[in-house]
């Protein structure tokens, strides 16, 4: 295993300096109190919170298996800017699925009603619109870096209020690609970009420097733990080094009701996108 750079994120959830204990649903118990209480107030400072355990047992085991059932079934229907490989000449090499809760009612009910999104207007602090519900993988051997990016900067909403959440299918460290986190880069702002050569991942940090690596906190994470950042934390990930480990999640997407898109603006931006990606023989 290669060894780990920067800090390491306990695999309990550390929470106002407590262990979050979870309830019978896997859900922390303070996490659902009106307030938002201590839960909030780390993803307020920090622009993370990390929570194991979130969804075990039969719950997990259902998700697996409408997973398994949505890439063999539907994945071969999709339209090519919808599903990623690292070399669409392999199948087995798929790397990213968008918007599966438009073609599946399994998907569509787990981020409209399921508990992650109770736990997203928590953190938010208000009613949320789910938007997006997505799978990544890293296959073994050929899954890149994300580079390090602010969510936010591909929403183009004002308020920039949005939380993402990466919900943990495999055993995730440094080796095969784990997120990473600049705390408190939610408090300073939206950072200059440029594009990136990675797939799925078109945007990069421009000034991005070893004070910023220094800083990186590695979210080591198991079998059904859930991430959660806010639309403007800094974070990033490593390539898949491992020989025969999977790095599999589903990413949440919700915005505040508050927070209003430039439609014009992101529909322009996804339309470059797609055209690039189809010259490049990428999609």
């Amino acid at each position: 295993m290669a060894p780990l750079m920067g800090r390491v994120a306990s695999p309990l959830s550390s929470i106002g300096g407590q262990v979050v204990r979870l309830g019978t649903q896997g859900i922390p118990m303070k996490a659902l109190t009106p307030d938002g209480g201590a839960l909030r107030d780390t993803f307020v400072r920090d622009g993370y919170v990390q929570l194991p355990g979130f969804r075990a047992g039969e719950e997990l085991a259902e998700i697996e298996r409408n997973l398994t059932r949505f890439i063999d079934e539907i994945v071969p229907t999709l339209p090519s800017d919808e599903v990623f490989y690292e070399d669409k000449r392999d199948r087995t090499s798929l790397k990213q699925i968008q918007r599966m809760h438009d073609h599946d009612p399994f998907f569509k009910q787990l981020i409209v009603e399921g508990p992650f999104r109770v736990v997203a207007e928590q953190l938010l602090g208000d009613r949320v619109v789910p938007k997006n519900l997505q799978y990544f993988n890293k296959p073994p051997g050929v899954g890149q870096p994300t580079p390090p990016h602010q969510d936010g900067f591909y929403f183009m909403l004002d308020p920039c209020e949005a939380v993402t959440m990466w919900f943990g299918l495999d055993e995730v460290d440094a080796e095969n690609g784990c997120v990473r986190y600049l705390p408190g880069s939610n408090r300073q702002g939206m950072r200059p970009h440029t594009p990136s050569d990675t797939l799925g991942f078109s945007q990069s940090i421009a000034n991005y420097g070893p004070a910023d690596s220094a800083s990186e906190v590695a979210a080591v994470a198991r079998p059904g733990d859930l991430l959660a950042h806010h639309a403007l934390t800094v974070h990033l990930a490593g390539a898949n080094r491992s020989v025969n480990r999977q790095r599999r999640s589903l990413g949440f997407i919700y915005y505040s009701q508050s927070a209003r898109v430039d439609e014009a603006k992101h529909q322009e931006y996804r339309r470059r996108l797609v055209q690039e990606l189809a010259a490049s023989g990428k999609i």
